[in-house]
C-alpha cells in the first residue's frame, strides 16, 4: 500500500451529535470516509476569545485515506457550524490488514 493510501483517522468535534451525523454522512456519501464514529455527550473545558467555555458536544473519528485528508477535513469545514473546528489527522501506524484494505476500498472513488 502506497503511503499516501495508508488510512488515517480525523479526530473532530460538533455541537451535537445530530450535526457530527449531519457533516459524517456527507463525508461518507461523497466517499471522502469509509465510515464515520460518532461520540455524543461528552463535555468540552476551553478558553475561547478570553473566557472559559464548558459546552456538551459530540466527537467524531473519520476513517479515510492520506491522500484524501485535506480534502475530507476541506469538505468538513465548509459544512462546518464552528468558526474554527478542530479537525486533526491521526497516523495509522497498523492494524487489521483486511479493515485497512476496505478503508482504501470504500474511498476508492470519492463521489
Amino acid at each position: 500500500m502506497r503511503e499516501n493510501d495508508k488510512p488515517v483517522l480525523i479526530y473532530s468535534t460538533f455541537p451535537s451529535a445530530e450535526e457530527a451525523e449531519r457533516i459524517g454522512g456527507a463525508l461518507v456519501d461523497r466517499g471522502l470516509a469509509a465510515c464515520v464514529n460518532i461520540f455524543p455527550g461528552m463535555t468540552a473545558i476551553y478558553v475561547w476569545e478570553g473566557k472559559r467555555q464548558r459546552e456538551s458536544e459530540a466527537a467524531m473519528i473519520i476513517k479515510t485515506r492520506g491522500s484524501l485528508a485535506s480534502e475530507a477535513i476541506a469538505e468538513a469545514r465548509k459544512l462546518h457550524p464552528y468558526t474554527n473546528p478542530a479537525l486533526l489527522v491521526l497516523p495509522v501506524t497498523g492494524g487489521s490488514e483486511d479493515f485497512m484494505r476496505w478503508i482504501a476500498e470504500q474511498t476508492a472513488k470519492p463521489g
